[in-house]
C-alpha cells in the first residue's frame, strides 16, 4: 500500500537515481527528452481533434505510456508531460494565455464518463488502473483542481449507479491518500445525488455494501467527518443515517477494513482521513440528543412554522433509534480492537480514539447543555460518552489516564455513569459471593462531593498505572447495556 502524500505531489516516492557509469546518466537524460518530445507530438495531434475525441484519445496515450512504465519499475513517476495533456483536454483548462478550451456539451460529459466507466471496468491489470486513476484525480493545488473534482464526483456517482467495482476501488484508494479537505467534498457530491435530488435514490447506493466494501469504509470515514453535527445543516440527512446504520449493523468490521489492511506505523499523517471512522461515529451518538434538541424548523420570516415542527420531530422520533443501534455497534467495535491492535503489535502505541477528540467533542457537550439545558437529553448523551469511553480505554483504542478524563470531564454536568467511569474500578479480592462480571464499589469520591475519610476495615486505594497503559483491570469484562 502507498504511503500519503502531500497535497499537489504524486502518491508514488521517486527512486534514487543511481547511475553506475556516466554513459548510463547520457542514456537516461536521452530517454527524458524523448518523452517530452513525444508529449509535445501528442498534444499537436489533439489540438486538431474535437473536445470528445481529444478527452478520448488522452485516456488512450496514458494507458500506453503507463503500461510502458510498470513493465521496467514496480511504481512509475507521473510526470508533469502526462498531467498537463490532462488538464489541457480532458479539464479543459487552456494552456496557452488567452486562448479559448473546448468545452464538452452535457451529452459529450456523459458520454466521456461513461468512456472512462468502461475503461476502468475492462482494464485487467489493477497498477495500471490505480495509477492512471491517481493521474487522473490527485490534486496538485492549481486552478484545474475544481474541474478535477467536479469531474471525479460525476465518474464516482456513475460507478455507483451502474456498479462498476473497479471505479469503486480505485476511489477507495483515491479517498486513502488524498487530504481530507478534498475527501469530503467527493463524499458531499455523493450525499446530493443519492440523499437528496431525487427521493429513494439512497437504495442504489445502499447496494454498494456488499460490492465494494472497502469503498463503503472510506465513505463513511468522508461522510461522519463532513457531518459533524456542529450546525443544523450539519446533521446528517435521515437517508444518509439509516444507510450509514444499516451497513454498519449487519457488519461492525466494515469500519475496521482500511486499518487492519493497511501497513501502520505509530504516528499518523496529519490532514487526512483518520484510518477508523470511530470517533467520528462516537460524536454522532452522544452529540445526537442535543443537535436534534437544538435544531428548530423555521421560515424564512423566522417564524416556527407548525407543520415544519410536526414533520421535524416526526423525524427526529424516527432517527433516534437509529443512533441508538449505531451506539451499540460502535460499543462492538471498540471491543474487538484490543486483538487487533495486540495482533499488529500497536496496543498502547495508537490511539484509534485520538484523546484531543474526546476534548473536543467534550467542548462542545459542555456548550449545548448550558445553552439548551434539557435534562432527558443531556443525561442520554453523557450516558453514552461514558460508556463509549469505558470501552475506548478497555481495549486500548483511548490512550489516556483517568486523570486527564477527571480533568477534561469536570466542565460536564455531573452524571452517575460518567463519575462511576472517570473514577474508575477498584481491585479487590476475589468474594464468594460476587459473581465473575460485578463491577466494584467505587471509593473515590464524584469530582465535587467533600471527600469522608475511608473505613479502617477498607482496603486503600491503589495507584493509578501511567500512561499509556490501560488503567482499568484487564480481563475483568464490563457489564455495559446500550443506552437506549
Amino acid at each position: 500500500m502507498a504511503a500519503a502524500a502531500a497535497p499537489g505531489r504524486p502518491f508514488w516516492p521517486r527512486p534514487a537515481t543511481v547511475y553506475h557509469s556516466a554513459a548510463a546518466g547520457r542514456r537516461w537524460r536521452t530517454e527524458r527528452v524523448r518523452k517530452r518530445g513525444t508529449m509535445s507530438d501528442i498534444r499537436h495531434s489533439l489540438l486538431r481533434r474535437d473536445a470528445l475525441s481529444a478527452a478520448k484519445e488522452v485516456l488512450y496515450h496514458l494507458d500506453i505510456y503507463f503500461s510502458s512504465q510498470l513493465q521496467n519499475v514496480p511504481l512509475p513517476i507521473v510526470d508533469k508531460g502526462p498531467v498537463e495533456l490532462l488538464e489541457e483536454f480532458l479539464f479543459q483548462i487552456p494552456k496557452e494565455r488567452g486562448s479559448q478550451p473546448k468545452r464538452m456539451n452535457s451529452l459529450q460529459e456523459l458520454q466521456l464518463l461513461e468512456i472512462m466507466c468502461n475503461y476502468f471496468q475492462e482494464q485487467s491489470k489493477d497498477s495500471v488502473r490505480q495509477i492512471i486513476f491517481s493521474s487522473l484525480f490527485s490534486p496538485q493545488g492549481n486552478k484545474a483542481d475544481d474541474s478535477r473534482m467536479a469531474l471525479l464526483g460525476k465518474l464516482v456517482s456513475m460507478a455507483v449507479a451502474v456498479c462498476r467495482v473497479p471505479v469503486l476501488e480505485c476511489a477507495a484508494s483515491w479517498l486513502q491518500r488524498t487530504p481530507a479537505v478534498y475527501c469530503v467534498r467527493l463524499a458531499q457530491a455523493l450525499v446530493d445525488d443519492y440523499c437528496s435530488l431525487v427521493p429513494g435514490s439512497v437504495q442504489t447506493l445502499k447496494q454498494i455494501f456488499s460490492a465494494s466494501p472497502r469503498f463503503c469504509c472510506q465513505f463513511i470515514t468522508s461522510v461522519t467527518m463532513l457531518y459533524d453535527m456542529s450546525s443544523d445543516e450539519l446533521i446528517p440527512p435521515p437517508d444518509l443515517l439509516e444507510m450509514v446504520v444499516s451497513w454498519i449493523f449487519e457488519d461492525p468490521r466494515l469500519i475496521l477494513i482500511t486499518f487492519l489492511n493497511t501497513p501502520i506505523a505509530a504516528s499518523l499523517p496529519i490532514g487526512f482521513l483518520e484510518l477508523t471512522p470511530l470517533s467520528s461515529l462516537i460524536r454522532w451518538c452522544v452529540k445526537a440528543p442535543l443537535a436534534y434538541k437544538r435544531r428548530k424548523p423555521l421560515l424564512s420570516n423566522g417564524h416556527l412554522n407548525g407543520k415544519l415542527a410536526k414533520d421535524s420531530s416526526a423525524s427526529e422520533k424516527d432517527c433516534h433509534p437509529l443512533y441508538s443501534k449505531l451506539h451499540l455497534s460502535v460499543l462492538q467495535v471498540l471491543m474487538m480492537l484490543q486483538g487487533h491492535l495486540t495482533e499488529k503489535n500497536l496496543y498502547g502505541r495508537l490511539g484509534l480514539v485520538p484523546f484531543e477528540h474526546v476534548v473536543s467533542l467534550v467542548e462542545e457537550m459542555s456548550r449545548l447543555a448550558d445553552e439548551l439545558n434539557p435534562p432527558k437529553e443531556t443525561e442520554l448523551a453523557l450516558d453514552r460518552l461514558a460508556q463509549a469511553l469505558q470501552v475506548a480505554m478497555a481495549s486500548g483504542a483511548l490512550l489516556c489516564t483517568r486523570e486527564d478524563l477527571r480533568t477534561v470531564c469536570s466542565r460536564l454536568p455531573h452524571n452517575n455513569l460518567l463519575q462511576l467511569v472517570i473514577s474508575g474500578p477498584v481491585q479487590q479480592q476475589a468474594h464468594a459471593a460476587l459473581h465473575p462480571g460485578f463491577y466494584p464499589p467505587i471509593h473515590t469520591p464524584p469530582l465535587g462531593y467533600p471527600t469522608h475519610p475511608a473505613h479502617p476495615a477498607m482496603p486503600a486505594h491503589p495507584a493509578l498505572p501511567a500512561h499509556p497503559v490501560q488503567t482499568f483491570i484487564p480481563g475483568v469484562p464490563f457489564p455495559y447495556r446500550p443506552i437506549r
